[in-house]
């Protein structure tokens, strides 16, 4: 029965706004569920991943596998970074680029490196990452990379509405493009800005294209997703470094097996003076930062 006009609710535009966000949030949650790569039947992953190849072949003209490399058994990665080395020369950052296909235009890098006053010690209210000396390492400064810290209490996974992202039983944190929705409330929830969302239709140049890819890693991601560092998924799932570790001139970069007691990642943890970023915050990272000299 129709409410006589003053008992009728007087709702405000954000009132009504709010409420049918609400509403569409429960459907996403009550039809989709969350949804992840090791629940879907096999039979239905092949298949979605065989169309993919072909999608991906026809847009950039060559061959592309797309793996679904699961983790192995016994192994939780973890990272390591030697800020006494590290010379700021963005190395990293343009191998992640090309490894990851990553978007050049509009230009998106899962690492970013931070130029700091020695002066003033680790300080990022005053870390340039936009720093352009004629050469580096410039004199007076260090530098700090940051980019995904794969914690192990990671507050985005918690967020997502969709269950399109979470954390493998190797450590990583994953993103499901396909289950993403854009809704970016795993990038507010992130304390280290390390996830990336792609507001245009990424531009991969043919000739730049790494054809070797992985479901949860470095395929060709569509516009209106979430994207970010995934420990370069595709080489380190087949007993390889991620790139920005090989192309580290200096050997900043440490990467191994945090279970395996001789591993050059567990000699950093328990020899080195060893630092994690926002330590308060209780999220547990499994990338270290330390002084090796």
């Amino acid at each position: 029965m129709k409410q006589p006009p003053d008992e009728q609710p007087n709702l405000t535009r954000r009132q009504f706004a709010s409420m049918a966000a609400a509403a569409a949030a429960g459907f996403v949650l009550t039809a989709c569920g969350p949804k992840r790569l090791y629940e879907m039947p096999t039979d239905r992953l092949k298949a979605r991943i065989r169309e993919m190849e072909r999608k991906y072949a026809e847009e950039f003209g060559t061959a592309v596998t797309v793996a679904d490399t699961p983790p192995i058994p016994g192994v939780e990665f973890a990272y390591a970074l030697d800020i006494s080395r590290c010379i700021g020369c963005r190395r990293c950052v343009y191998a992640c680029v090309a490894e990851n296909n990553q978007s050049r235009n509009p230009q998106i890098q899962w690492i970013r490196v931070l130029s700091m006053d020695k002066d003033k010690g680790v300080d990022f209210s005053d870390a340039d990452p936009y720093y352009q000396p004629e050469q580096v390492p410039q004199e007076g400064h260090f530098y700090v990379p940051v980019q995904c810290q794969q914690c192990r209490n990671a507050p985005c996974t918690k967020v997502c509405p969709t269950g399109a992202t979470w954390t493998e039983k190797d450590g990583i944190v994953v993103i499901d493009y396909d289950w993403c929705i854009g809704c970016r409330y795993c990038m507010a929830a992130c304390p280290y800005g390390a996830r990336h969302f792609n507001w245009a239709q990424p531009s991969i140049p043919k000739d730049e294209l790494n054809p070797k890819t992985h479901y949860l890693g470095n395929r060709p991601r569509p516009k209106g997703v979430v994207e970010k560092c995934t420990f370069c998924i595709q080489r380190t799932r087949n007993g390889r470094y991620p790139a920005c570790v090989e192309v580290c001139p200096v050997g900043a970069r440490k990467f191994g097996n945090l279970l395996d007691p001789a591993s050059e990642i567990r000699y950093v943890i328990e020899n080195k003076r060893v630092l994690v970023l926002k330590e308060e915050l209780n999220t547990m990272p499994k990338f270290f930062y330390f002084y090796g000299t």
